[in-house]
């Protein structure tokens, strides 16, 4: 069985830095694909642009998406992503810093399986991600899963 790939949708450097930290103290060893807009996040999951080579019947197993983001934010990602056969079972966790209650609401509403908010210090911040890894990757089942 091949690793479970986890789509990192983060613009700032920072927060990808502490995410992929988190995620390594947390003993979760799968492949993390970092874009850093959602135009790129597009191409990657579409195989177009500089990912156009890309293998696009294997999806990640799970979108880790922030909202506010360059060229192509986070909800208008997540309801492309929502809209097409390919992606529409795909989980998509947004993880923000917006704590705007419009934000959470249309991101259930576009179709998010979870909305967290990113804890300001890293203990915290460290915790959160281990608990998404731990439910997304090994808890978590998808309809491609199903029959493994």
């Amino acid at each position: 069985m091949s690793k479970k790939t986890i789509l990192l949708v983060e613009d700032n450097p920072d927060d990808e830095e502490l995410t992929l930290r988190s995620l390594k103290q947390s003993n979760i060893l799968n492949e993390v694909l970092v874009v850093r807009d959602g135009v790129e996040a597009l191409d990657y999951l579409y195989g177009s642009g500089s990912y156009a080579d890309r293998d696009t019947t294997v999806m990640p197993a799970i979108i880790l998406l922030d909202l506010k983001l360059p060229r192509l934010n986070g909800l208008e990602v997540l309801q492309r992503i929502r809209a097409e056969p390919a992606t529409k079972l795909t989980p998509v966790v947004i993880l923000t810093s917006s704590s705007e209650e419009e934000d959470m609401i249309a991101s259930y509403a576009l179709g998010a399986n979870s909305y967290v908010r990113k804890p300001v210090k890293f203990p915290q911040f460290a915790v959160a991600v281990k608990q998404l890894g731990l439910y997304w990757l090994i808890l978590n089942q998808t309809p491609s899963q199903a029959g493994s």
